[in-house]
């Protein structure tokens, strides 16, 4: 590749109204209104802020803004958490035959993850190798916490879900870890967006806490892991983390110590940190080789054009670039080598393969 690309590795989309099944609405699950202004779930809505929500607009928008291609992650509203078994496997098989779809109909445009619920990790492990078999997707999209088919909440990395993480590293597959449902075991009032602002960092450092501890890393060396936000608040708090674990280790026997997954070639973390102080610290951590751009595009606390934040998509990296913080060899590989890296790893085959298809007319 002598062209470099423009890979936006965080991005969603939305079905349109009436691709939704009839029965996602009359369960409250998921629905989208039909004038595109709302996504709803039973007692639940959120505004549609922006027309790339969907996928026509979404064709637009990379084109406007020059992005080659995008990695879709699932919807955080269908990891199926406080489903009955039924309710869920039917959501979620929605959410990953949708988003195989539009893998298979924009191939030059778009790779797509797919979810499962690790409450249930037979039918999670069924559906991992469905989907990677038969659908052809190699990104596993997985949230922060979920929960346990008795009602308790759970970090994804507990040593319950090591099946799902052995069958993940024989496929060689990419997973993204991404938080919500915050305010569902978070005992606080759902005010001033704190979920979104606060917690869904907090989730992200919890999970990064475990992967290290467990040394996960180390022990699925086929698997690859990217957390969503840059894992903003593991950054700045990763010292205090080595300073308990020395410091008690009567807590943490038969752990491994942080500091072994710091830089760790197999844990990615994506640009969408808000500011260039935190993207430095991230480079500083865990090097500039683990960070890969994502836009967490259409949502609002997305890198979205916006006048009055005066921003657009990449413009992180290019005041980092201003800053010194990076240089252009890193600016240019973190849009597409490290994307590229995480979603196949060493698998020299698979990349050429995703060349070709993105530079492919479609």
């Amino acid at each position: 590749m002598s062209k470099k690309l423009r890979i936006n590795g965080h991005s969603h989309l939305l079905p349109y109204p009436e691709e939704i099944p009839d029965f996602m609405r009359e369960k409250g699950i998921f629905w989208v209104d039909k004038d595109r202004k709302k996504m709803l779930q039973k007692g639940w809505e959120r505004p549609v802020t922006d027309s790339s929500f969907f996928l026509n607009e979404k064709l637009e928008w990379m084109d406007k803004y020059k992005l080659d291609h995008a990695v879709i992650l699932n919807l955080s509203q269908l990891y199926g958490n406080g489903l009955r078994l039924e309710e869920m496997k039917q959501a979620l098989r929605f959410q990953n035959d949708f988003n195989a779809r539009v893998q298979h109909d924009h191939p030059s445009k778009f790779t797509c993850g797919f979810v499962v619920h690790p409450g249930y990790v037979r039918g999670a492990l069924w559906e991992i190798e469905r989907c990677v078999k038969v659908l052809g997707m190699k990104l596993l999209c997985l949230p922060t916490h979920y929960m346990d088919t008795i009602g308790t909440w759970r970090c994804i990395f507990d040593e319950e879900n090591e099946p799902i993480f052995e069958l993940a590293s024989e496929l060689n597959l990419a997973i993204e870890i991404h938080p919500y449902d915050g305010e569902k075991f978070i005992k606080l009032q759902n005010t001033a967006w704190r979920f979104h602002l606060i917690w869904m960092l907090a989730q992200c450092a919890d999970a990064y806490h475990f992967l290290t501890l467990n040394g996960y890393a180390q022990k699925y060396p086929g698997m690859r892991v990217c957390f969503a936000h840059g894992g903003q608040l593991a950054q700045m708090n990763l010292g205090r983390r080595i300073q308990g674990f020395d410091g008690r280790p009567d807590l943490f026997e038969g752990k491994t110590h942080p500091r072994k997954s710091v830089g760790h070639p197999n844990i990615f973390f994506d640009t969408l940190v808000h500011d260039t102080g935190s993207l430095e610290l991230l480079v500083k951590n865990q090097g500039a080789k683990q960070v890969l751009v994502g836009l967490d595009d259409p949502y609002p606390l997305g890198e979205m054009d916006s006048e009055k934040q005066s921003s657009y998509p990449g413009k992180i990296l290019d005041l980092a670039m201003e800053r010194g913080i990076i240089n252009q060899n890193e600016y240019d590989d973190m849009w597409d080598e490290h994307v590229v890296r995480w979603l196949f790893g060493s698998d020299e085959t698979a990349k050429q393969e995703f060349y070709k298809r993105v530079t492919a007319q479609s």
